[in-house]
């Protein structure tokens, strides 16, 4: 039987290639450290001054009411958005400084990614593993794992635009494992996605963490993140308002989603203007 373990430097699964460059002594112990990270749209600052470490091996959730800049923080740490201040350290390299090197060390699934829409799946996941250098028998080797540990298989030579959108979810986490990082960062990963991928999608992470892989994730659902993450921080207003480990951010709370009302401030409105919605119709 073929071992499709997906954690990096596991037996059976992903090959590790460790990053040569030198690394900064300050970011020891994790695989994402962020410094004073700053970045203003006009008026508007979206992230003020942050600093987080996420610790190696770790399942790390950011959550935050809509607007909080989650999305806008993942974006400066994968080089898609050049922050104003601050610096980004993925496994104690200077992501703006070097980012090649950085984006060599990180896989990536954010929301609402554009996709080669008339490739297979198989196709475009060859297609990324060529652009990364990897060798094509290699490529081959590691597609046929993931598509097979993520259920893609049967969908042949399907092209993505027929995919789901449990499917392309699933094929885009698929290219963002395929060399082997050793920080995975998704946004939203598994938003309008369906019970049956979605437990594949939480299986394979849960095994890349397990393999030493460490995950960032955003995300809107307590639950999930409850479930999934060994630590959180919590983001409102652009700033880091509550991070550690999850038992300890959640505190005396009967649950995460209690004590993320609690940390953001939020108020309970209630229901009295809706009167009218329980008139009764008998």
């Amino acid at each position: 039987m073929t071992d499709h373990t997906v954690g990096p430097g596991v037996s059976g699964g992903l090959p590790s290639y460790p990053s040569t460059r030198a690394s900064d002594p300050r970011t020891a112990g994790a695989a994402l450290a962020i410094r004073g990270l700053v970045k203003q749209f006009g008026e508007k600052t979206a992230v003020d001054h942050i600093d987080l470490d996420v610790p190696v091996g770790s399942f790390f959730g950011l959550v935050g009411p809509n607007g909080a800049g989650k999305t806008t923080t993942l974006s400066m740490v994968t080089g898609l958005l050049r922050p104003d201040e601050g610096r980004i350290f993925v496994a104690g390299g200077d992501v703006w400084a070097d980012p090649v090197a950085a984006k060599a060390d990180m896989g990536v699934l954010p929301d609402g990614l554009r996709l080669f829409e008339r490739l297979s799946g198989p196709e475009l996941s060859s297609y990324l593993g060529r652009l990364r250098g990897i060798p094509a028998d290699e490529v081959q080797r590691r597609i046929q794992g993931l598509l097979d540990v993520l259920d893609l298989t049967s969908a042949g030579s399907k092209l993505v635009a027929d995919y789901s959108t449990g499917m392309r979810k699933k094929i885009t986490l698929a290219a963002a494992l395929l060399h082997s990082p050793s920080l995975l960062l998704l946004d939203e990963p598994l938003e309008a996605v369906d019970p049956v991928s979605a437990r594949a999608i939480r299986g394979v992470l849960s095994d890349y963490c397990a393999g030493g892989g460490t995950v960032v994730f955003s995300s809107h659902v307590m639950a999930l993140v409850e479930e999934l993450c060994s630590h959180v921080a919590v983001m409102a207003d652009g700033r880091i308002v509550a991070s550690g480990e999850l038992s300890v951010v959640r505190g005396d709370a009967a649950s995460l989603d209690d004590a993320f009302f609690h940390i953001i401030g939020g108020q309970d409105r209630g229901t009295e203007g809706l009167s009218w919605l329980r008139s009764s119709r008998a």
